[in-house]
């Protein structure tokens, strides 16, 4: 018995490739949204107000104690009922990007927090606001340590995105669910998905560590 048929694997290459796209840009758009709400949920954190500072953080408990796929269930399946309607494209980007802010809120947090209190009581001093504080002081000096937590989320996010199947999304584990139940054959459209998911994954997490460690140099940092 032949078990690996490399004519097979020629066949169906494309259209795996094309799923490629796909994945990446579901976990593109993902990143995108838990890039700006992550942000946003770690300065709101910052608020004077005890009660609103203690909500928002059993907010990003909650999402981050609950698994992801029961989000993306939830956001697809039930928000309708609430006159939510997403097509899965859109409720799995959406899903993925809340999930993942809830992470880069306390990625975001660390590194703001990791900012000499002198800083914040100079630009006190020299009557700046509120937000020209955080984009003019803070955040320059609170991002470079936050990115080798950004940039894990990132890898994290792909290889998450096989969860987006489960609503019908057309990425790289639904095609290859999809050419399996048509041939019949799954080592092949399977293995495949593993080698891509490896091609990307391994490239994009040392380039990581490269720009962290360029962005450290840059700064004196290290």
């Amino acid at each position: 018995m032949t078990y690996w048929r490399w004519e097979f694997v020629w066949e169906i290459l494309p259209r795996l490739i094309s799923a490629t796209g796909n994945t990446l840009l579901a976990a593109g758009g993902g990143y995108a949204i838990a890039l700006v709400l992550g942000l946003a949920l770690a300065v709101a954190q910052r608020s004077r107000h005890n009660l609103f500072k203690r909500i928002l953080r059993e907010l990003v408990e909650f999402v981050r104690s609950t698994p992801l796929v029961l989000q993306i269930f939830f956001i697809f399946y039930v928000g309708p009922q609430f006159g939510v309607w997403l097509s899965p494209w859109t409720a799995g980007m959406v899903a993925i990007g809340l999930h993942y802010a809830a992470y880069l809120s306390e990625v975001y947090r660390g590194g703001i927090d990791s900012v000499p209190k002198g800083q914040w009581e100079a630009a006190t001093a020299i009557n700046l606001t509120t937000t020209q504080t955080y984009w003019r002081i803070i955040l320059p000096q609170a991002l470079p340590p936050s990115l080798a937590g950004m940039g894990n989320y990132l890898v994290g996010i792909f290889k998450d995105t096989p969860m987006l199947s489960v609503i019908g999304v057309g990425e790289l584990m639904h095609t290859a669910n999809a050419i399996g139940s048509e041939s019949y054959r799954f080592l092949e459209p399977y293995t495949l998905v593993g080698v891509i998911f490896l091609a990307i994954s391994l490239p994009t997490a040392a380039l990581i560590r490269l720009l962290e460690a360029l962005v450290r140099r840059t700064l004196g940092m290290s």
